[in-house]
């Protein structure tokens, strides 16, 4: 029935496999047809069963077992042992908390009259944590950005590399141009955001820059340390930005917003609201303020000087109503983008335009001193104001251990017969030579007694004002000299003491706060700027009262005789000019010698009305060629139109 002749030609063949049997291929070819019989016949289906080995399921076993349980550690870690980070990176990617800008305070003069705005601005800022995770990508991004923004591809790389902070400055105050560009195109580039800020402007900024300040970008080392900045912040860097930064800065808001797995925000809650800073009101005259900068840049430009301050103070409270230094600088340069080329020419300029000569220029206060050497030789009694000293122009000192040697103290003329008042009148140094060292049977001060009534009058300390960069000045005494020069303190050091040379320096401010002591009968006054803080609305917060820093320490009819003196000046001495003013004025001019021969520094410090002052204003002028008194013109011009204006 079957024809099994072709199974002759595979005898011989065999099928290994690995096991004890083996399987010919006939086998295999009769099973075939034999299955197929049993088919036909309805018979029970037969397999041919071969059985896995025992050691690939035992192998196949303890994979699994071994991949089960490195799951399960790796799930523990992720779950239990670091499931809080991961928790909290998750809370983190989830939610952004961005701040809502608010405006940094404003600055207004006495009369509410604005010096200080807020403008718009505009910074691209890098979120780094947002940046493509591929390279090539992160390098297209970096590559048009860096051709909008028209900067190096390297320096913008290095800028973000080298940054250990989250966010970025990338560019500040964006040009129109450039923010128009940016605004189209923002969504295609991750990590990077367009952020609006405020910036300064400052009106008339060269005329109040010394005295307001400027703000500038807060560095990364001052966000490390500092809560509430942003790195698109500014900070204030001098003048009243710096040291009112707590009341100006504003308080930004925040705002969480909810994204889902592929970045799309979901949802933007508020958290806390934005709070703008608290604003300034000043005791400054700011018209008083552009009319003694204008008269000391004539009186400047006249006399070939380079340099000079002027500061006023009301004697009743001790408020700064002007304050200027010459050369100045515009504040509005630092609150923008300053150039390198700009910063470079304020900052090597010989003539140090940011320096602030009214509060850190340290001077020989010259014969502006002398109201005060009287004032001390009264209180204590060693000469009567109506006592005569003959000045002949000169006195001539022996040498203390070889009388034939005999030292000349000049005077700048005669004056004859000379009592204290008329010695302020006429500055006579001769006077002042004997009050403070004595000279025969008169006897002097002394550099003790001196030092002593010097800084009573808060010469050689801080007044206290309230911008930065006050310097005390200097006052010599005999252990000062033997500390510092390693030599000995002669007489003819009290001389020049006692006349304002030597070693001694003030600042133009210890002046005229002195001489607002004396003009008010004895209160020195700490000299202060601002007067007010309010809010937004120009609603008052707190008033800052006037601070005395020393009363009474000078009787007020030894005062009364230094003012007598004084007016002398204006009625017959050495500030006749001064008559001309619409109300009555007391002064004392000084002439300080310096370094150069042939240059002084000039100083006049006026206070008026006489008999109810209302302003003492000092001026100075530094290396002056020449003998003369240039600061007096420019008092006149100043106080001629203040109380012009004023009626």
């Amino acid at each position: 029935m079957f024809n099994f002749q072709p199974v002759e030609k595979f005898r011989g063949w065999k099928v290994k496999i690995k096991s004890k049997t083996d399987l010919e291929p006939h086998e295999v070819f009769l099973d075939t047809l034999a299955q197929k019989k049993e088919e036909e016949l309805g018979l029970s289906e037969k397999k041919l069963e071969v059985p896995l080995l025992k050691k690939i399921l035992q192998g196949f076993l303890i994979a699994s077992l071994l991949l089960i349980f490195i799951l399960f550690v790796k799930t523990f870690q992720l779950q239990i042992v670091r499931g809080e980070d991961f928790s909290a990176l998750s809370r983190e990617n989830k939610f952004i908390i961005q701040q809502i800008q608010a405006a940094r305070g404003v600055i207004y003069g006495r009369n509410l009259n604005q010096l200080v705005f807020n403008q718009p601005s505009f910074d691209l800022v890098c979120q780094k944590s947002e940046l493509p995770a591929q390279e090539p990508e992160k390098v297209k991004i970096l590559k048009e950005i860096s051709l909008i923004l028209q900067e190096n591809y390297d320096d913008l790389k290095k800028k973000i590399g080298e940054s250990d902070l989250p966010q970025v400055l990338i560019s500040q105050n964006l040009p129109r141009q450039t923010l128009l560009i940016l605004e189209t195109k923002i969504s295609e580039f991750p990590g990077f955001q367009i952020e609006r800020n405020w910036i300064r402007e400052y009106q008339d900024g060269q005329v109040f820059s010394h005295l307001i300040g400027y703000t500038g970008k807060i560095t990364a080392e001052e966000l490390k340390t500092s809560e509430n900045y942003s790195i698109t912040d500014y900070v204030g860097r001098d003048g009243l930005e710096k040291s009112y930064e707590e009341i100006l800065r504003k308080n930004p808001g925040k705002l969480q917003i909810e994204r889902d797995v592929f970045g799309n925000i979901i949802s933007k809650e508020i958290i806390s609201q934005p709070e703008s800073g608290k604003s300034l009101v000043l005791y400054l005259d700011s018209e008083l303020q552009k009319k003694t900068e204008e008269e000391l840049k004539l009186g400047l430009q006249e006399t070939g000087a380079k340099k000079g301050a002027a500061v006023a103070i009301d004697p009743k409270t001790g408020g700064v109503l002007a304050l200027v230094s010459l050369p100045d600088f515009d504040n509005n340069l630092f609150s923008q983008k300053i150039s390198v080329e700009e910063w470079e020419k304020i900052y090597n300029d010989p003539l140090m335009p940011l320096f602030n000569r009214v509060v850190s220029g340290q001077y020989a206060p010259g014969s502006t001193i002398k109201p005060l050497i009287a004032s001390g030789a009264l209180e204590e009694k060693i000469i009567s104001p109506q006592k005569k000293i003959n000045c002949q122009g000169f006195i001539e000192v022996p040498h203390q251990y070889l009388p034939e040697i005999t030292y000349k103290f000049q005077d700048w003329e005669i004056h004859g017969q000379t009592d204290l008042r008329k010695a302020l009148a006429e500055s006579c140094n001769v006077y002042f030579y004997t009050l403070g060292g004595g000279y025969k049977d008169q006897p002097g001060l002394g550099p003790s007694r001196i030092k002593k009534y010097l800084e009573l009058f808060g010469w050689n300390q801080n007044t206290g004002i309230d911008i930065p960069g006050e310097e005390k000045g200097l006052i010599p005494s005999p252990s000062w000299k033997k500390e510092n020069k390693k030599e000995n303190w002669w007489d003819g050091d009290t001389y020049h003491l006692a006349i304002g040379q030597g070693d001694i320096l003030v600042t133009p401010l210890q002046v005229a706060t002195a001489f607002s002591a004396i003009t008010n009968g004895g209160t020195l006054f700490k000299p202060q700027i601002v007067q007010k803080i309010v809010d937004k609305e120009k609603n008052l917060i707190e008033e800052i009262k006037p601070e005395i820093i020393r009363e009474n320490f000078i009787k007020p009819e030894n005062l009364q005789i230094v003012r007598e003196g004084m007016r002398g000046a204006v009625t017959y001495g050495t500030s006749t000019s001064l008559n001309t003013l619409p109300v009555k004025a007391a002064a004392k001019t000084g002439t300080a010698e310096t370094p150069k021969e042939d240059y002084y520094h000039n100083w006049i410090t006026v206070f008026a009305p006489y008999d109810d002052p209302q302003i003492v204003l000092t001026i100075m002028m530094e290396d002056v060629k020449g003998f003369r008194v240039t600061v007096l013109p420019v008092a006149q011009a100043i106080l001629e139109w203040y109380f012009r204006s004023a009626i």
